[in-house]
């Protein structure tokens, strides 16, 4: 199996419903131009500790490959929001005459993180997910109110740890499938809630750890 396509398939999939078309075609640029680490490592653990069991599933196979790509898209959309977030808090295209540019933006991170919630929310690495979103947004926060650039850094790191942990229970719990709830289709951005508070998330891993960990493995074409 192909990770890398595997998760752009999936993430594609879980925003094609999204409307209007240019709205649509934003996002998809979005994503196929991004790095798929996080979808990849998250498939990469799962088959790990199943024995490389997703390794051998077939793309009809509604169970363990189901399961893994869903994860995997959902760690990637967040990412892939994130990162526009910050993109977009570093160039301000609303300062250089961009400003409908950057407010389609803004939806579109805004898109991308709320889809990528959808597909965790019933899984083990649902309070994982809204941790990392909470603490992009206080690193934001404080890397713009102390200039502390390497702040930004901490989100790779952040987002290694939600793929890992989205490993795991893939066989004892199902992530949501299509009817199960509706998809959420407005602002549900979670950066911007977590800007106002979450200045302590606890049980993460060793920020140094992480950081040398997600600098690694981001080297990697995706």
């Amino acid at each position: 199996m192909d990770e890398a396509a595997a998760t752009r398939r999936a993430a594609l999939d879980a925003v094609d419903d999204v409307e209007p078309d240019r709205l649509h075609e934003r996002i998809t640029k979005h994503v196929q131009a991004g790095s798929m680490v996080p979808g990849v490592l998250t498939i990469l653990s799962v088959r790990a500790v199943t024995g490389g069991a997703t390794g051998g599933a077939s793309a009809g196979d509604d169970t363990l490959l189901d399961a893994v790509e869903r994860r995997a898209a959902g760690v990637q959309l967040i990412y892939d929001g994130l990162r526009l977030t910050r993109q977009l808090s570093h160039d301000e295209p609303w300062t250089t005459g961009h400003k409908e540019a950057g407010d389609l933006d803004v939806l579109v991170a805004d898109v991308l993180v709320a889809r990528g919630f959808y597909l965790l929310s019933r899984t083990t690495a649902a309070d994982t997910a809204v941790e990392t979103v909470r603490a992009f947004g206080h690193d934001q926060t404080v890397r713009e109110t102390h200039d502390v650039p390497e702040l930004d850094r901490n989100l790779e790191a952040d987002v290694v740890r939600l793929a890992i942990v989205g490993r795991c229970g893939v066989q004892r719990r199902r992530a949501p499938r299509d009817g199960d709830n509706r998809r959420p289709t407005g602002r549900s951005h979670a950066g911007h809630r977590g800007r106002r508070g979450a200045h302590h998330v606890g049980g993460r891993l060793n920020r140094n750890v992480q950081n040398q960990f997600g600098a690694t493995l981001w080297c990697a074409p995706g």
